[in-house]
């Protein structure tokens, strides 16, 4: 009876064994050199087994049911690989291909998968749905050199605005609404848990967000993935800070389904690279993971980290010549220690939960809830009619005197005595004079009404208090082994509150809320109270009160990204879509004297949003690829681009629009085992952009009309608030990144990138000024309309080239790899065509009018008088060496790895990084004084290249 039920139990279970064919997946593994990697671990996550590449590099996993999988690849020396695939019915045996670990010595691989076909062919296999994979899970031989040996230079890949990326951590973008940036302080220092992000270059397409064109960086934090056992790191450097101390543990899965991972991490140092530079932040993360089954698990993360970290300053070259390019006018002595000003303090943690859900042999589903809470502190000094405590205020330096032609015996004498103060390093002037603002403090005549000492200078800190939810899914369909669905739905809801507050009244008893460049503050009135809903004795400000501002900003924003991929014959096709949309808002918690719309919540700024991105790649054979990237989308204004003085005014940025982004490449892409090579050319155009700069002017010479209707002078002299709107952009260039194995143990590698970044129209200038707050002017049909700015006409930047990023850039380099786990390495790297971004007010007809005779040039005024004084500002060419090296040793169970590497090791101080043309001069006749004198006052300020650095990393697992 037995014997029959088994017979039975076999023909019945046939044909289901036969329809859920079971599936065995095998690869090769080997390293850059084409080598087998041997005794490498390889975890089938989710599946509770995991293989051992054996002396081939060879690996298998039998018996696999159809659905979808990812394996993790460890050994030490090499960076850990994480990569997914799919498994179907039909499948008996599956080919992964060769799978290429780099080493783990060398900090530009990113440690990311890269998986090629086995053979030469073109033909199926692993290779019809890896290609796509290849260019998308993994940093390019072109973006690994420009990251490694070019970004400690600020070199930015086709000189795009970082702004129009996205940076996402566990299914959430990281970038702030109000201006667009990502805040990499926020996780600073937890480098073992954030890295190995997968990325999609410049514009192209991404699984996981649609992103813009300086690519998508997407890093999940699951505590199982990470490495089982601890790591302790310690780093040496003379950068930003001067020391690092790390420890990671991680569980792995347990027998119960649960996995926990955690880190904590120091970085500090009592000065940097920088003179007065201190940093203290201590980072931390916590994850927790849940396996519920097979198909569904959950995780939970906390990730930040608490920083206080000093600022250097930029300065002329004035300025530079005298104290050499590690000065910084931001410190002071105080009590025998350098104290800073500039102070940027913060904590802003967040806390996710992440859902996995693989919902049957062809879809699954990601759901991320997300939220970031906190506060960052920005502090400077401020001062209440009182001298600017600067010592590179302009009148502290001797180009100011020497450019008096008759001087005055008192004149005469401060060229001596400024020039003293620098040529000969006396820090009680060249340096914040922390004594002399105590004393000022302590000599301001005592008010009875207000119950104190006034401020003459007091320490403020600009304070951000943001609140920011969340949520979004990714999910994906498989609707066969070439062609994938995909769909990423998102909403954020962003809420900052942003705020001036005392933080040291430096021994006076309060600072008043009021405007010191007010004309009138007489007692009892309003005029000059940068709050009028406050009383007489409001104005009194103690440390931890409010003052100069207070607002909120709010933004909803939601986001639609479908995505199709799919391959047929030699051609690998992924199409991605946008559809999007921003609500944006801006409430006001104080009542400027100047702007009526200061106080109360404005009306919602709404934009939509909508793009289609597309990658074509075109296999030529397994290792010779054409791909085409292109886009088409715009992207909403960020906040601090819609308000055109955030601060105190509500008022909108006239005509403000979405940014219209047109970008495409064409790429021939080789990878084999001996090059591996990227040519691209690209063309990417921006329309619409919006830029807000605040600063003092002198000479502006604006004019207002009365009630009359009759002109008259503004004050010369005031903050101002300068929107350049509508600007558009042209940025095309060729890039080229290549590497050759000249023996196995050999490696050169080269990159070129030449391009040109320019203006391609003449956006139009705005201003707002502190002093004015309402501009009567006549509109085109000769009426009088007010308003909180005046439009300055357009600038004439057309052809004139973008700033902030070199032009073109070469690197050449060897590295000596030694199958006894060592290594040396060095590169040439070449920077040039690099400038300022030009100042657009400089550039308006405004500039070059004589306010006496309106629309009538000076009459120095030609056209090429103009081009002289206005010649784009460019910056030196510079060349650098750096090198690297490495050890790591096996000692029983554990790994110990030793690398360093030194930047610049010539010491090259000549190259500036960055700055900008001084707006302080605003007309053609004291500018052209100015530069014409020899002693150029308001030069443009820079930042330098710091000089040689150094990095030293030991790190022991165990």
């Amino acid at each position: 009876m037995i014997k029959k039920l088994s017979l039975i139990s076999l023909f019945t279970l046939l044909p289901a064994s036969y329809y859920y064919a079971q599936t065995t997946v095998f690869a090769y593994l080997k390293d850059a050199d084409g080598k087998p990697v041997e005794q490498a671990n390889v975890d089938l996550k989710g599946a509770g087994n995991d293989a051992k590449a054996d002396k081939i590099g060879y690996f298998q996993f039998k018996d696999l049911m159809p659905g979808h999988y990812q394996i993790m690849v460890t050994k030490p020396n090499f960076e850990t690989k994480i990569f997914e695939f799919d498994v179907t019915s039909d499948e008996k045996r599956k080919d992964l291909g060769v799978i290429t670990l780099y080493s783990a010595l060398n900090g530009a691989d990113q440690g990311l998968a890269i998986i090629e076909d086995s053979g030469e062919s073109d033909g199926g296999g692993a290779q019809q749905t890896a290609t796509v994979g290849l260019l998308q899970s993994s940093q390019d031989v072109f973006s690994r050199i420009a990251s490694f040996d070019l970004g400690p230079y600020w070199f930015r890949p086709r000189g795009i605005d970082s702004r129009t990326g996205e940076n996402m951590i566990n299914g959430v973008s990281m970038a702030a609404a109000d201006n667009g940036d990502v805040d990499f302080s926020t996780w600073g220092g937890l480098n073992e848990i954030t890295r190995y992000p997968e990325i999609a270059a410049n514009h192209a397409p991404s699984e996981y967000a649609f992103g813009g064109t300086t690519g998508v960086f997407y890093k999940n934090t699951k505590a199982s993935e990470y490495r089982k056992g601890s790591q302790l790191t310690y780093s040496l450097t003379n950068r930003n800070y001067t020391n690092r101390l790390s420890y990671r543990f991680s569980s792995g899965m347990n027998k119960n389904g649960w996995a926990f991972t955690g880190m904590i991490a120091r970085r500090w140092a009592q000065e940097g690279i920088q003179d007065g530079t201190a940093y203290d932040a201590y980072s931390g993360y916590v994850g927790i993971e849940k396996k519920f089954s097979d198909s569904h698990t959950m995780t939970l993360n906390a990730i930040g980290s608490k920083y206080a970290r000093s600022s250097s300053s930029p300065s002329t070259q004035e300025v530079y010549d005298f104290r050499g390019v590690h000065y910084n006018s931001y410190w002071g002595w105080q009590n025998g220690d350098k104290r800073n000003e500039r102070v940027k303090r913060g904590f802003q943690p967040m806390i996710q939960l992440q859902d996995f859900w693989k919902i049957n042999k062809n879809s699954q589903l990601w759901t991320s809830v997300s939220y970031q809470f906190g506060k960052e502190y920005s502090s400077r000094l401020d001062w209440y009619r009182a001298n600017n405590p600067s010592p590179t205020y302009y009148r502290n330096l001797p180009s100011y005197w020497l450019n008096y032609k008759d001087p005055s015996p008192e004149q005469a004498a401060n060229i001596g005595i400024t020039r003293d103060w620098w040529t000969n390093d006396d820090q009680s002037h060249t340096q914040i004079n922390w004594d002399n603002l105590y004393n000022a403090n302590r000599n301001v005549e005592y008010n009875a009404l207000l119950g104190g000492r006034r401020a003459a200078y007091y320490l403020v800190d600009d304070v951000k208090d943001d609140k920011v939810w969340n949520v979004s899914t990714h999910y994906t369909y498989n609707f066969t082994d070439t062609s994938r669905f995909i769909l990423n739905l998102s909403y954020q809801n962003y809420r900052s509150e942003q705020y001036r507050e005392v933080n040291d009244l430096l021994g006076a008893d309060f600072a008043l809320n009021m405007d010191p460049f007010a004309s009138n503050t007489t007692a009892g009135s309003v005029w000059g109270k940068f709050n009028t809903r406050e009383s007489d004795t409001d104005v009194a400000k103690r440390e931890g009160d409010k003052i100069g501002y207070s607002y909120i900003f709010r933004r909803q924003e939601f986001k639609i990204n479908p995505a199709f991929k799919f391959s047929t014959g030699k051609f690998d096709v992924f199409i991605s879509g946008l559809f999007g949309y921003t609500t944006n808002s801006r409430e006001g918690l104080f009542q400027h004297y100047l702007y009526e719309s200061s106080y109360g919540k404005g009306a919602d700024q709404n934009f939509w949003n909508a793009g289609v991105k597309g990658q074509v790649t075109y296999k030529i054979n397994g290792r010779n690829f054409l791909v085409y990237n292109g886009a088409y989308f715009s992207q909403s204004p960020f906040l601090n681009d819609i308000y055109f003085n955030t601060r105190v005014s509500g008022v909108t940025t006239p005509g403000i629009k979405n940014v219209v982004v047109d970008a495409n490449d064409l790429s021939y892409v080789i990878s084999t085992p001996i090059v591996k090579l990227r040519l691209t050319g690209y063309l990417v155009n921006t329309q619409n952009e919006t830029s807000v700069q605040r600063y003092f002017a002198q000479g502006v010479k604006l004019t207002n009309l009365t009630e009359s209707g009759d002109q008259a002078p503004v004050q010369d002299g005031a903050f101002i608030t300068q929107v350049l709107a509508g600007a558009n952009k042209r940025n095309m260039g060729i890039e080229l990144g290549a590497q050759v194995k000249v023996t196995p143990t050999l490696t050169a590698s080269g990159l070129l990138s030449l391009g040109q970044y320019t203006y391609t129209n003449n956006p139009t200038v705005y201003f707002a000024s502190d002093a004015v707050g309402t501009f009567r002017e006549l509109d085109g049909n000769g009426n009088i309309v007010s308003r909180s700015y005046t439009n300055m006409g357009e600038a004439t930047l057309k052809n004139y080239r973008q700033g902030g990023t070199p032009q073109e850039a070469y690197t050449l380099g060897l590295r000596y790899s030694s199958p006894k786990y060592w290594w040396v390495g060095a590169t040439w790297n070449y920077f040039g065509h690099s400038f300022l971004d030009p100042s657009p007010v400089t550039r308006t007809a405004r500039f070059y009018t004589n306010p006496n005779t309106p629309g009538v040039p000076y009459d120095q005024v030609t056209d090429e008088e103009l081009a002289r004084v206005l010649t784009p500002t460019k910056l030196p060419s510079a060349f650098f060496f750096n090198v690297n090296a490495g050890k790591s040793w096996m000692i029983g169970k554990y790994y110990v790895l030793l690398s360093a590497s030194v930047n610049n090791i010539l010491n090259n101080r000549n190259y500036i990084t960055g700055g900008f043309e001084q707006t302080r001069n605003v007309n053609y006749i004291d500018y052209a004084n100015d530069y014409d004198s020899g002693n150029m006052v308001f030069a443009p300020k820079y930042w330098y290249n710091q000089g040689r650095s150094y990095f030293v990393n030991l790190q022991f697992r165990f």
